[in-house]
């Protein structure tokens, strides 16, 4: 039972964060300031933020694992290939929401959020 609750422990936040992700696009489009600038700088921030705490969750999940097999390198780039995926299947799923639009450059941007935090997590990690 121990190994089960472990798996909820570290799995579940990360399925989690991808439903509120889905969730948020399933939303109609929305403007915050009514200022193309202002709301372009806000919603990339917003995908950046998104996606680099989704790559940390996933990490997490990922570095719970106690698999020999698994390398610590296997443990910091799968989750980047999950997000990123996770990130394409976002974009295509706005393109069936009406008033969204899926973007190819917003997987840039949520590609640069995991890109952080993956700089962020291997140079702590590196430094223990």
């Amino acid at each position: 039972m121990k190994g089960f609750k472990s798996i909820i422990f570290n799995w579940l936040p990360p399925i989690i964060w991808m439903m509120f992700i889905f969730f948020l696009s399933s939303q109609t489009k929305v403007s915050v300031t009514h200022q193309f600038i202002s709301d372009f700088i806000i919603f990339k921030t917003l995908h950046v933020i998104e996606y680099s705490i989704l790559y940390l969750l996933l990490f997490r999940a990922f570095y719970s694992i106690k698999n020999q097999k698994l390398s610590f390198n296997s443990k910091l780039i799968l989750p980047i290939i999950i997000g990123f995926f996770y990130s394409i299947t976002d974009e295509l799923h706005q393109l069936r929401v009406p008033t969204r639009s899926g973007r190819l450059v917003d997987t840039g941007f949520d590609l640069i959020g995991i890109i952080l935090m993956y700089t962020l997590i291997k140079k702590y990690l590196a430094n223990k």
